[in-house]
């Protein structure tokens, strides 16, 4: 089994300088844990291929977690992040599962990258397992499939919640409201009933996570999910 793994090229909000992003890097390493551990070959890539920015804040004292410093400490993890490939150079067929990977940049090239999307809809029709958390469900609501409809549409799902952007302290930062885009498309919304703990939607072969706290919950059900399909 092979895993593709996609992470955001983006870097800041909209234009403004003194507010950066990127990848909110414990939603990486927490599904290449349960990953790495049951053995799944993984490969990560970004829609532009290149260096990844980690989002800062992901490293802060109150955020991070010691399977993240590990990880972050790591010069061989973290120089699969120095020079990755772009999602045209790779051979969607290879692989069994993709994974988006969150932090806010995502909100913004994996929502306008066509390639992206239309690689995203054939590999689910095709029968495999599609799988994002937080802000990278953001890659998934403007996919359509081969019918038109959306393919969150009828689905049961999950993403970062609109309220929470206001606790993250990015509300007048973020570009739209996620949680409402995905309602839009049709996507049978849920969020856990405390701001920021992990809740973890499975529906067939797509499955969301809400938050960084769902992160490891999202690879476990994407686990079984690729085990199912």
């Amino acid at each position: 089994m092979k895993a593709l793994i996609i992470v955001t090229n983006h870097t800041e909000f909209g234009d403004a300088k003194t507010a950066p992003t990127g990848l909110w890097l414990s939603e990486l390493t927490h599904f290449y844990d349960v990953f790495e551990k049951a053995g799944v070959q993984m490969e990560i890539v970004s829609p532009k291929g290149g260096k990844i920015t980690i989002d800062q804040r992901s490293l802060g004292f109150f955020v991070v977690d010691r399977a993240t410093k590990r990880r972050h400490q790591d010069p061989a993890f973290m120089a699969l992040l120095d020079n990755t490939k772009s999602i045209t150079q790779v051979r969607w067929d290879d692989y069994d599962v993709v994974y988006f990977a969150g932090g806010h940049g995502a909100m913004w090239d994996f929502a306008e990258d066509a390639a992206l999307h239309a690689h995203t809809a054939a590999f689910y029709e095709s029968g495999k397992v599609v799988s994002a958390v937080c802000h990278g469900v953001a890659a998934l609501q403007n996919v359509k499939l081969s019918d038109g409809s959306y393919l969150v549409a009828g689905k049961r799902g999950t993403a970062f919640a609109y309220f929470d952007e206001t606790i993250a302290g990015v509300k007048s930062h973020v570009p739209y409201n996620l949680e409402k885009r995905l309602k839009q498309r049709g996507m049978h919304y849920s969020k856990a009933l405390v701001p920021l703990k992990g809740h973890t939607v499975a529906d067939g072969r797509l499955i969301t996570g809400q938050n960084p706290n769902s992160a490891t919950e999202t690879a476990q059900k994407t686990l079984d999910a690729l085990h199912a399909a």
